[in-house]
């Protein structure tokens, strides 16, 4: 399947267990080769299961898009804006939460096409910074944000189960 009939569309909420699915494969594949295997399973099991995600989905502020190549989601995008961001709370701040992409569908450009939505709707918002936190060991993704203009800002732990991990907050400024 060619990657320019890629989708970008809005998740609903009866796209819940989709939700679920495609962010527990993606984060599975992205963290667990760096932490154990009980930690996962206890981030999995607090954080993306059908009650949580179902609220993020409800939360004013807060969407989710998926990528899709046919039928089939690929990857997903969260943005926050106003209170629903995690934290750097700011009116003219927007938050990419999370991107995450398959890794058979890595080095594909999805992950750029995504953060190409999130740009595209912050700047038809006017939102005057995008920011985001990535882990400081996942060193491609801070690689990809840096070369697509963001600088880092300052920091804030993760809790992956009983583990704390140190995220990177980083911002662009757009307008």
């Amino acid at each position: 399947m060619q990657i320019d009939s890629l989708i970008i569309r809005e998740v609903e909420l009866n796209d819940l267990e989709s939700l679920r699915q495609i962010s527990i494969q993606t984060f599975t594949e992205t963290f667990s080769e760096h932490n154990t295997e009980s930690n996962m399973k206890e981030y999995i099991t607090e954080c993306l299961n059908t009650d949580k995600l179902k609220q993020e989905l409800q939360t004013i502020g807060s969407s989710f898009y998926f990528a899709l190549l046919g039928q089939q989601i690929i990857g997903y995008l969260k943005l926050n804006t106003a209170k629903a961001q995690t934290e750097h709370h700011s009116e003219d701040g927007f938050e990419i939460e999370r991107i995450y992409v398959l890794k058979a569908f890595h080095g594909k450009q999805i992950g750029k096409i995504l953060f190409e939505k999130a740009k595209s709707i912050a700047l038809e918002k006017q939102y005057k910074t995008i920011w985001l936190g990535v882990w400081e060991k996942n060193t491609k993704a801070i690689a990809f944000y840096t070369r697509q203009g963001f600088t880092q800002f300052d920091h804030h732990l993760f809790k992956l189960g009983n583990d704390k991990q140190t995220d990177i907050l980083m911002e662009l400024k757009i307008n």
